[in-house]
């Protein structure tokens, strides 16, 4: 069985994301980013990724693509070590766009050719092949946002990608293990209300055992709107900060949220 959304966003029609689906998304994200970066100053500075100017950005996301192209077509049951491999990182500058965009159609070849459900080694609690569909697109999407952000392109997201995108965040985020912070992130019920004028509205609850998220629009301790689930997307992941937004409660439980979930 496949983990997915399916969301309705106000005005708007159904999606139902699959492994499939994902996959097919993804390779539009790479070719948006790459088309992004291209004839660009690869010492630009990426504000929303600090130690990175846009060529370090660019081999990252490009290095990771081909890091789990190359597990996903093996069904790695372990962690190949990237820095092992032979990513093909071009030494010129000007050849890094069509480099990063050379990566997207072997890694939806390997995410084809492998059932969803084929069991392999990930660094979330779904061990599957599906969980790399789903992060390939999302770590695609924002550092195709954080490429954006640092070249002055107003970043746009698909809504129902958004969506995916802000669950899968919350169900990722409990195995970001080198984050020690995380421990932290339990409570004795205290609630955290996310909210897009779309429709799109999770409300978090920390527990004595960590934290739980369900779909919904009631109010928590204290409450972030936002016009968009992109929005919402882009302030799990630190990319907008919730001072850009309407925060109504307690604010100092949403700073100690922001400072605890950064991964």
């Amino acid at each position: 069985m496949e983990w997915g959304i399916s969301w309705t966003p106000r005005g708007g029609t159904v999606k139902a994301w699959t492994h499939v689906a994902r996959t097919d998304a993804i390779t539009a994200e790479v070719i948006r980013m790459a088309k992004a970066v291209r004839d660009r100053n690869p010492a630009t500075p990426v504000p929303t990724c600090p130690a990175w100017d846009l060529r370090e950005l660019i081999v990252h996301t490009g290095g990771i693509h081909r890091w789990v192209t190359a597990m996903v077509r093996d069904l790695a049951p372990t962690r190949y070590e990237r820095a092992e491999m032979d990513l093909g990182i071009p030494e010129l500058a000007g050849e890094h766009a069509s480099w990063l965009e050379a990566g997207a159609a072997p890694l939806a070849e390997a995410l084809r050719s492998r059932p969803p459900e084929a069991a392999m080694w990930s660094w979330g609690g779904d061990q599957h092949v599906r969980f790399w569909s789903r992060r390939q697109l999302h770590e695609s999407v924002i550092h195709r946002v954080d490429a954006e952000l640092a070249l002055g392109i107003a970043p746009e997201i698909d809504e129902t990608i958004a969506a995916d995108g802000v669950e899968e965040f919350l169900d990722v985020l409990p195995y970001a293990r080198w984050r020690p912070q995380l421990a932290e992130l339990h409570g004795g019920g205290d609630s955290i209300a996310w909210q897009a004028d779309t429709g799109a509205a999770w409300l978090i609850t920390l527990t004595p055992e960590g934290f739980r998220y369900e779909r919904s629009s009631a109010l928590g301790d204290v409450t972030v709107r936002t016009a968009t689930a992109a929005d919402l997307m882009l302030l799990a992941w630190r990319r907008r900060s919730y001072e850009d937004y309407a925060v109504e409660g307690d604010v100092k439980l949403l700073q100690w949220w922001v400072d605890r979930s950064a991964i």
